[in-house]
């Protein structure tokens, strides 16, 4: 997956589809455009069932030899993932639509467009199986990065469709 995807539809709708019990976002934007290290609306499980409507930060730190924060989690076998692969950091993202960069570049541009993804055009709310982690140090940008707790998240992914596979392998 590209990192850029969007979410554009309001908690309560948030809410009601995945029956949220406690929602700890207070007024919570629209998010057109939501990139890595980015906050954006996550959902985790609690006791008894409770489901909580939260804001985290998109990308695990990386691993040792990494660079960047981790958005998109593929090989779940790894020994990285262990630690987080556990019931209580499961969540789900929520979810209108997510983009890839077109495999080649527009001829008159000479960049690769990009290609938005939803479930149809209406955009409706749909959501990403992820994990989460608290974690403790800096994160944001260079330029403002932000010291302290954070919570993080990032999403599962698998071998794409017969949809996004030609734009995206």
């Amino acid at each position: 997956m590209c990192n850029l995807y969007s979410m554009t539809r309001s908690q309560d709708a948030i809410r009601q589809l995945f029956k949220v019990s406690r929602d700890d976002t207070g007024n919570m934007p629209s998010f057109p455009s939501i990139f890595p290290d980015g906050e954006a609306p996550v959902i985790i499980g609690g006791a008894d069932d409770e489901r909580t409507l939260t804001t985290m930060r998109w990308g695990f730190p990386p691993p040792p030899k990494g660079y960047q924060p981790v958005t998109n989690i593929r090989n779940v076998s790894s020994p990285f993932w262990r630690a987080w692969m556990k019931p209580q950091y499961r969540c789900l993202v929520p979810v209108t639509s997510f983009s890839e960069y077109a495999p080649e570049p527009d001829p008159k541009t000479g960049r690769k467009d990009i290609v938005w993804f939803s479930l149809d055009s209406s955009r409706p709310l749909f959501a990403f199986a992820g994990l989460w982690r608290p974690w403790t140090g800096a994160r944001g940008t260079k330029a403002k990065p932000v010291e302290g707790d954070h919570l993080l998240y990032s999403f599962l992914t698998t071998e794409p469709n017969a949809v996004v596979a030609p734009i995206h392998p």
